[in-house]
């Protein structure tokens, strides 16, 4: 089985996990292969390294090494193909990427005897529709549109299902998932969501209006944004830069018919995640 291995750049530890994970896979008769990107952070001799994922041949098994954030930049690679995911943790606790490395092998092992779980999470097509053309992403987290300069607000109209909903006058609107849930939309002050629950999330960002509560809504209602106004307005996607929209541009955002699969070692709860996360006590 062709297996890529991804990894994170900041963290010096990730190469010698990925090693590990690549001699593994290889004395168990796999053959795992790495992005050029990656080239230089993972730095094994046991990995080959292809110029893009349509490279790596038919793929059984991503295995991240890193944080949340290589978890994303995993499925953004994926570009939805459904390819397992299996996240190794090699930054701080994170929310997706469950495996400490003590335990990669166990996991690998696991995996291939057909012993794991593998969870869902929706993904949302984010499109731009603007004056120069159209252009697509996939997010697991969320889509942002925020104003360009401080000490302003931007107009972003709402559109559900086609119908208009409001107009704000905000700093900016996240679009999220419930994976997102945790991320940018609840330092907002979004609702958390439980990962496995299927909706799409609107949150405000510092919205001056009277309205400024979280909208979610249900997987198969389409959301669009619209920018009006004079101002323009920055779409990121992931934490990504994606593309500066002027008034009159729109980003559409719906649920994915490819959705992201995680590898999972046993069911867990999310909420002790949440707990664990914040250090949260029941007393």
């Amino acid at each position: 089985m062709n297996v890529l291995i991804v990894g994170n750049s900041e963290r010096t530890d990730a190469a010698d996990v990925a090693s590990r994970a690549a001699r593994w896979l290889i004395s168990h008769g796999h053959h795992p292969v790495a992005v050029a990107a990656d080239a230089a952070v993972l730095r094994s001799d046991d990995i080959e390294i292809v110029d893009s994922v349509a490279g790596a041949g038919e793929l059984g098994l991503v295995v991240s090494v890193g944080g949340d954030g290589t978890m994303l930049r995993a499925v953004t690679l994926l570009d939805g193909a459904p390819v397992p995911v299996l996240g190794v943790n090699v930054g701080l606790l994170g929310y997706l990427a469950e495996v400490e490395p003590s335990n990669l092998e166990t996991a690998l092992s696991r995996f291939f005897a057909h012993n794991v779980e593998i969870e869902r999470r929706l993904v949302l097509d984010v499109v731009a529709r603007t004056a120069s053309g159209t252009r697509q992403w996939r997010s697991l987290n969320e889509a942002s549109l925020e104003k360009q300069h401080a000490g302003q607000t931007v107009r972003l109209r709402l559109h559900i299902d086609g119908v208009p909903f409001t107009t704000y006058q905000a700093d900016g609107i996240l679009v999220a998932t419930p994976t997102g849930s945790t991320a940018y939309s609840m330092s907002a002050r979004g609702p958390v969501i439980s990962p496995g629950h299927q909706a799409i999330l609107i949150t405000p960002l510092a919205p001056h209006m009277l309205f400024d509560r979280s909208l979610v809504l249900r997987p198969d209602e389409a959301v669009e944004v619209e920018v009006v106004g004079q101002r323009p307005v920055g779409l990121t996607v992931d934490g990504q830069e994606a593309v500066v929209l002027q008034p009159g541009d729109s980003v559409s955002c719906s649920a994915s018919d490819h959705p992201a699969l995680f590898v999972r070692l046993e069911s867990r709860r999310f909420h002790q995640t949440l707990k664990a996360k914040f250090g949260l006590s029941d007393r």
